[in-house]
């Protein structure tokens, strides 16, 4: 956070030499806050305004249908059916605004008002008051992205790894949502799998369990058997994600612009639109089964790596099918290949690293999840790669540039590294001596 405290003015004899007032007024005449705060209750009765206008589009598709009579029973029923749609998804955002948004103004008035409030306060007092209203803050936040779930759940697990973006009581109270996210009951997911494919559950699949074995924020994943004899694993898209989705990135969008000045200097506009992309594309099951085959071929030349098999007929837009892989987590075994056999052990890394530098490397396509629950060890000691949602894809060249840095480390050829970052980072200059 931007410390509050600022450089005593020079005082006359007859002036107070009282230095919070003095901050207080320093600050007031370099920035009252009323920019930055008209900024937020602009943002916000903007997301509210496109909320009524939503409510606006209803009544006028409310017109639309009743002339639309005189046009034949066609014409009346497409109009109902866009009717009936813009009426699912209107009560669904604005239930959505009026949580999120007033949490969000919350937590922005508290922190532009800290800059009025931190003038009276001793010094000694103003870091651990500080320190105080980071964790009300933050678990402000925590406790409406778990109530919500969805993007705004998906918002605050990738929010918390980012130490460099947020203070750390936030990223301390965000990091509990890494795997904190309530499933979605059986009935919801038993729905979507059904209009998706417009069969009934017992004809897609001889068996499927209603115990979910993962539910994240922005899917869950059953287990299932085909009627052909092979075990699958079934992801399936939080039913309704779509209906709020965009309007999660617009909170957002307006939060991370009002409270910016108080953040060290950073791009969040570029944080901002990153995080909105990334969301968006784990919304999307088809890319990930894309991507998913992709990365398999080029891992396909790399012994001991796999990838599941995508069972195509089974996946969509919203729901993602493979083949079920049985193996045990990677922190399990590493940690008996630890004590046990640390020969072993060394493999596994080395498949690992290979795999890394593979994808890295020479596909350009990777895998930008590579936490330790998606990988699985399998009986004949092959490392399955699971969960395709995030991915990142290089260019040639900024892989040949990779290729030089990891060159000039080895080397400790400082100067030569500095230059490809120089040229990485479209020509700002770099310190070479911070790099030795």
């Amino acid at each position: 956070m931007k410390n509050t405290s600022l450089t005593q003015r020079q005082t006359t004899p007859t002036e107070p030499n009282w230095q919070p007032l003095n901050d207080f007024a320093e600050q007031k005449q370099n920035d009252s806050g009323l920019k930055a705060w008209l900024a937020v209750v602009e943002g916000c009765i903007r997301a509210i305004e496109k909320t009524a206008w939503q409510g606006r589009e209803i009544a006028d598709q409310t017109v639309k249908t009743w002339k639309a009579m005189g046009r034949g029973a066609n014409a009346v029923n497409e109009e109902m059916q866009i009717l009936a749609d813009e009426m699912r998804r209107w009560p669904a955002r604005l239930k959505r605004l009026s949580k999120t948004g007033w949490m969000l103004t919350k937590v922005v008035a508290s922190y532009r008002l800290w800059g009025t409030r931190s003038a009276f306060l001793p010094s000694n007092m103003r870091e651990s008051a500080l320190e105080s209203l980071h964790q009300r803050n933050a678990r402000r936040f925590r406790d409406t992205s778990l109530e919500q779930g969805g993007a705004f759940l998906k918002i605050g697990q990738l929010l918390s790894s980012r130490p460099d973006l947020l203070p750390q009581a936030w990223v301390d109270e965000l990091a509990v949502l890494q795997d904190q996210a309530n499933p979605v009951p059986f009935e919801g997911i038993a729905r979507v799998l059904e209009q998706e494919f417009g069969q009934t559950l017992d004809t897609l699949f001889a068996h499927f369990d209603p115990e979910p074995l993962a539910a994240a924020s922005i899917g869950q994943v059953h287990r299932a058997r085909l009627h052909d004899g092979r075990d699958v694993a079934v992801k399936v898209q939080r039913p309704g994600l779509e209906e709020v989705v965009e309007l999660d990135m617009t909170l957002l969008k307006i939060f991370m612009g009002a409270v910016k000045s108080a953040l060290p200097p950073m791009d969040i506009d570029t944080i901002v639109s990153e995080i909105q992309r990334t969301v968006r594309e784990e919304l999307d099951y088809e890319r990930e089964a894309r991507v998913m085959t992709q990365i398999g071929e080029q891992l396909a030349g790399i012994p001991g790596i796999t990838t599941p098999a995508l069972v195509a007929e089974h996946s969509s837009r919203h729901v993602l099918t493979t083949e079920f892989v049985h193996g045990r987590k990677l922190t399990t075994v590493l940690d008996e290949l630890h004590h046990t056999d640390p020969e072993r052990l060394g493999g596994v890394l080395h498949r690992l690293l290979d795999a890394w530098f593979s994808q890295v490397l020479h596909g350009g396509l990777f895998h930008a999840d590579p936490h330790p629950g998606n990988f699985i060890i399998q009986s004949s000691n092959r490392i399955a790669m699971l969960d395709f949602g995030m991915v990142g894809k290089l260019s040639h060249s900024r892989r040949e540039q990779i290729l030089q840095i990891t060159r000039s480390v080895v080397l400790r050829e400082a100067e030569q590294c500095a230059a490809v970052l120089s040229n990485w980072s479209d020509g700002q200059p770099v310190r070479f001596d911070q790099l030795v």
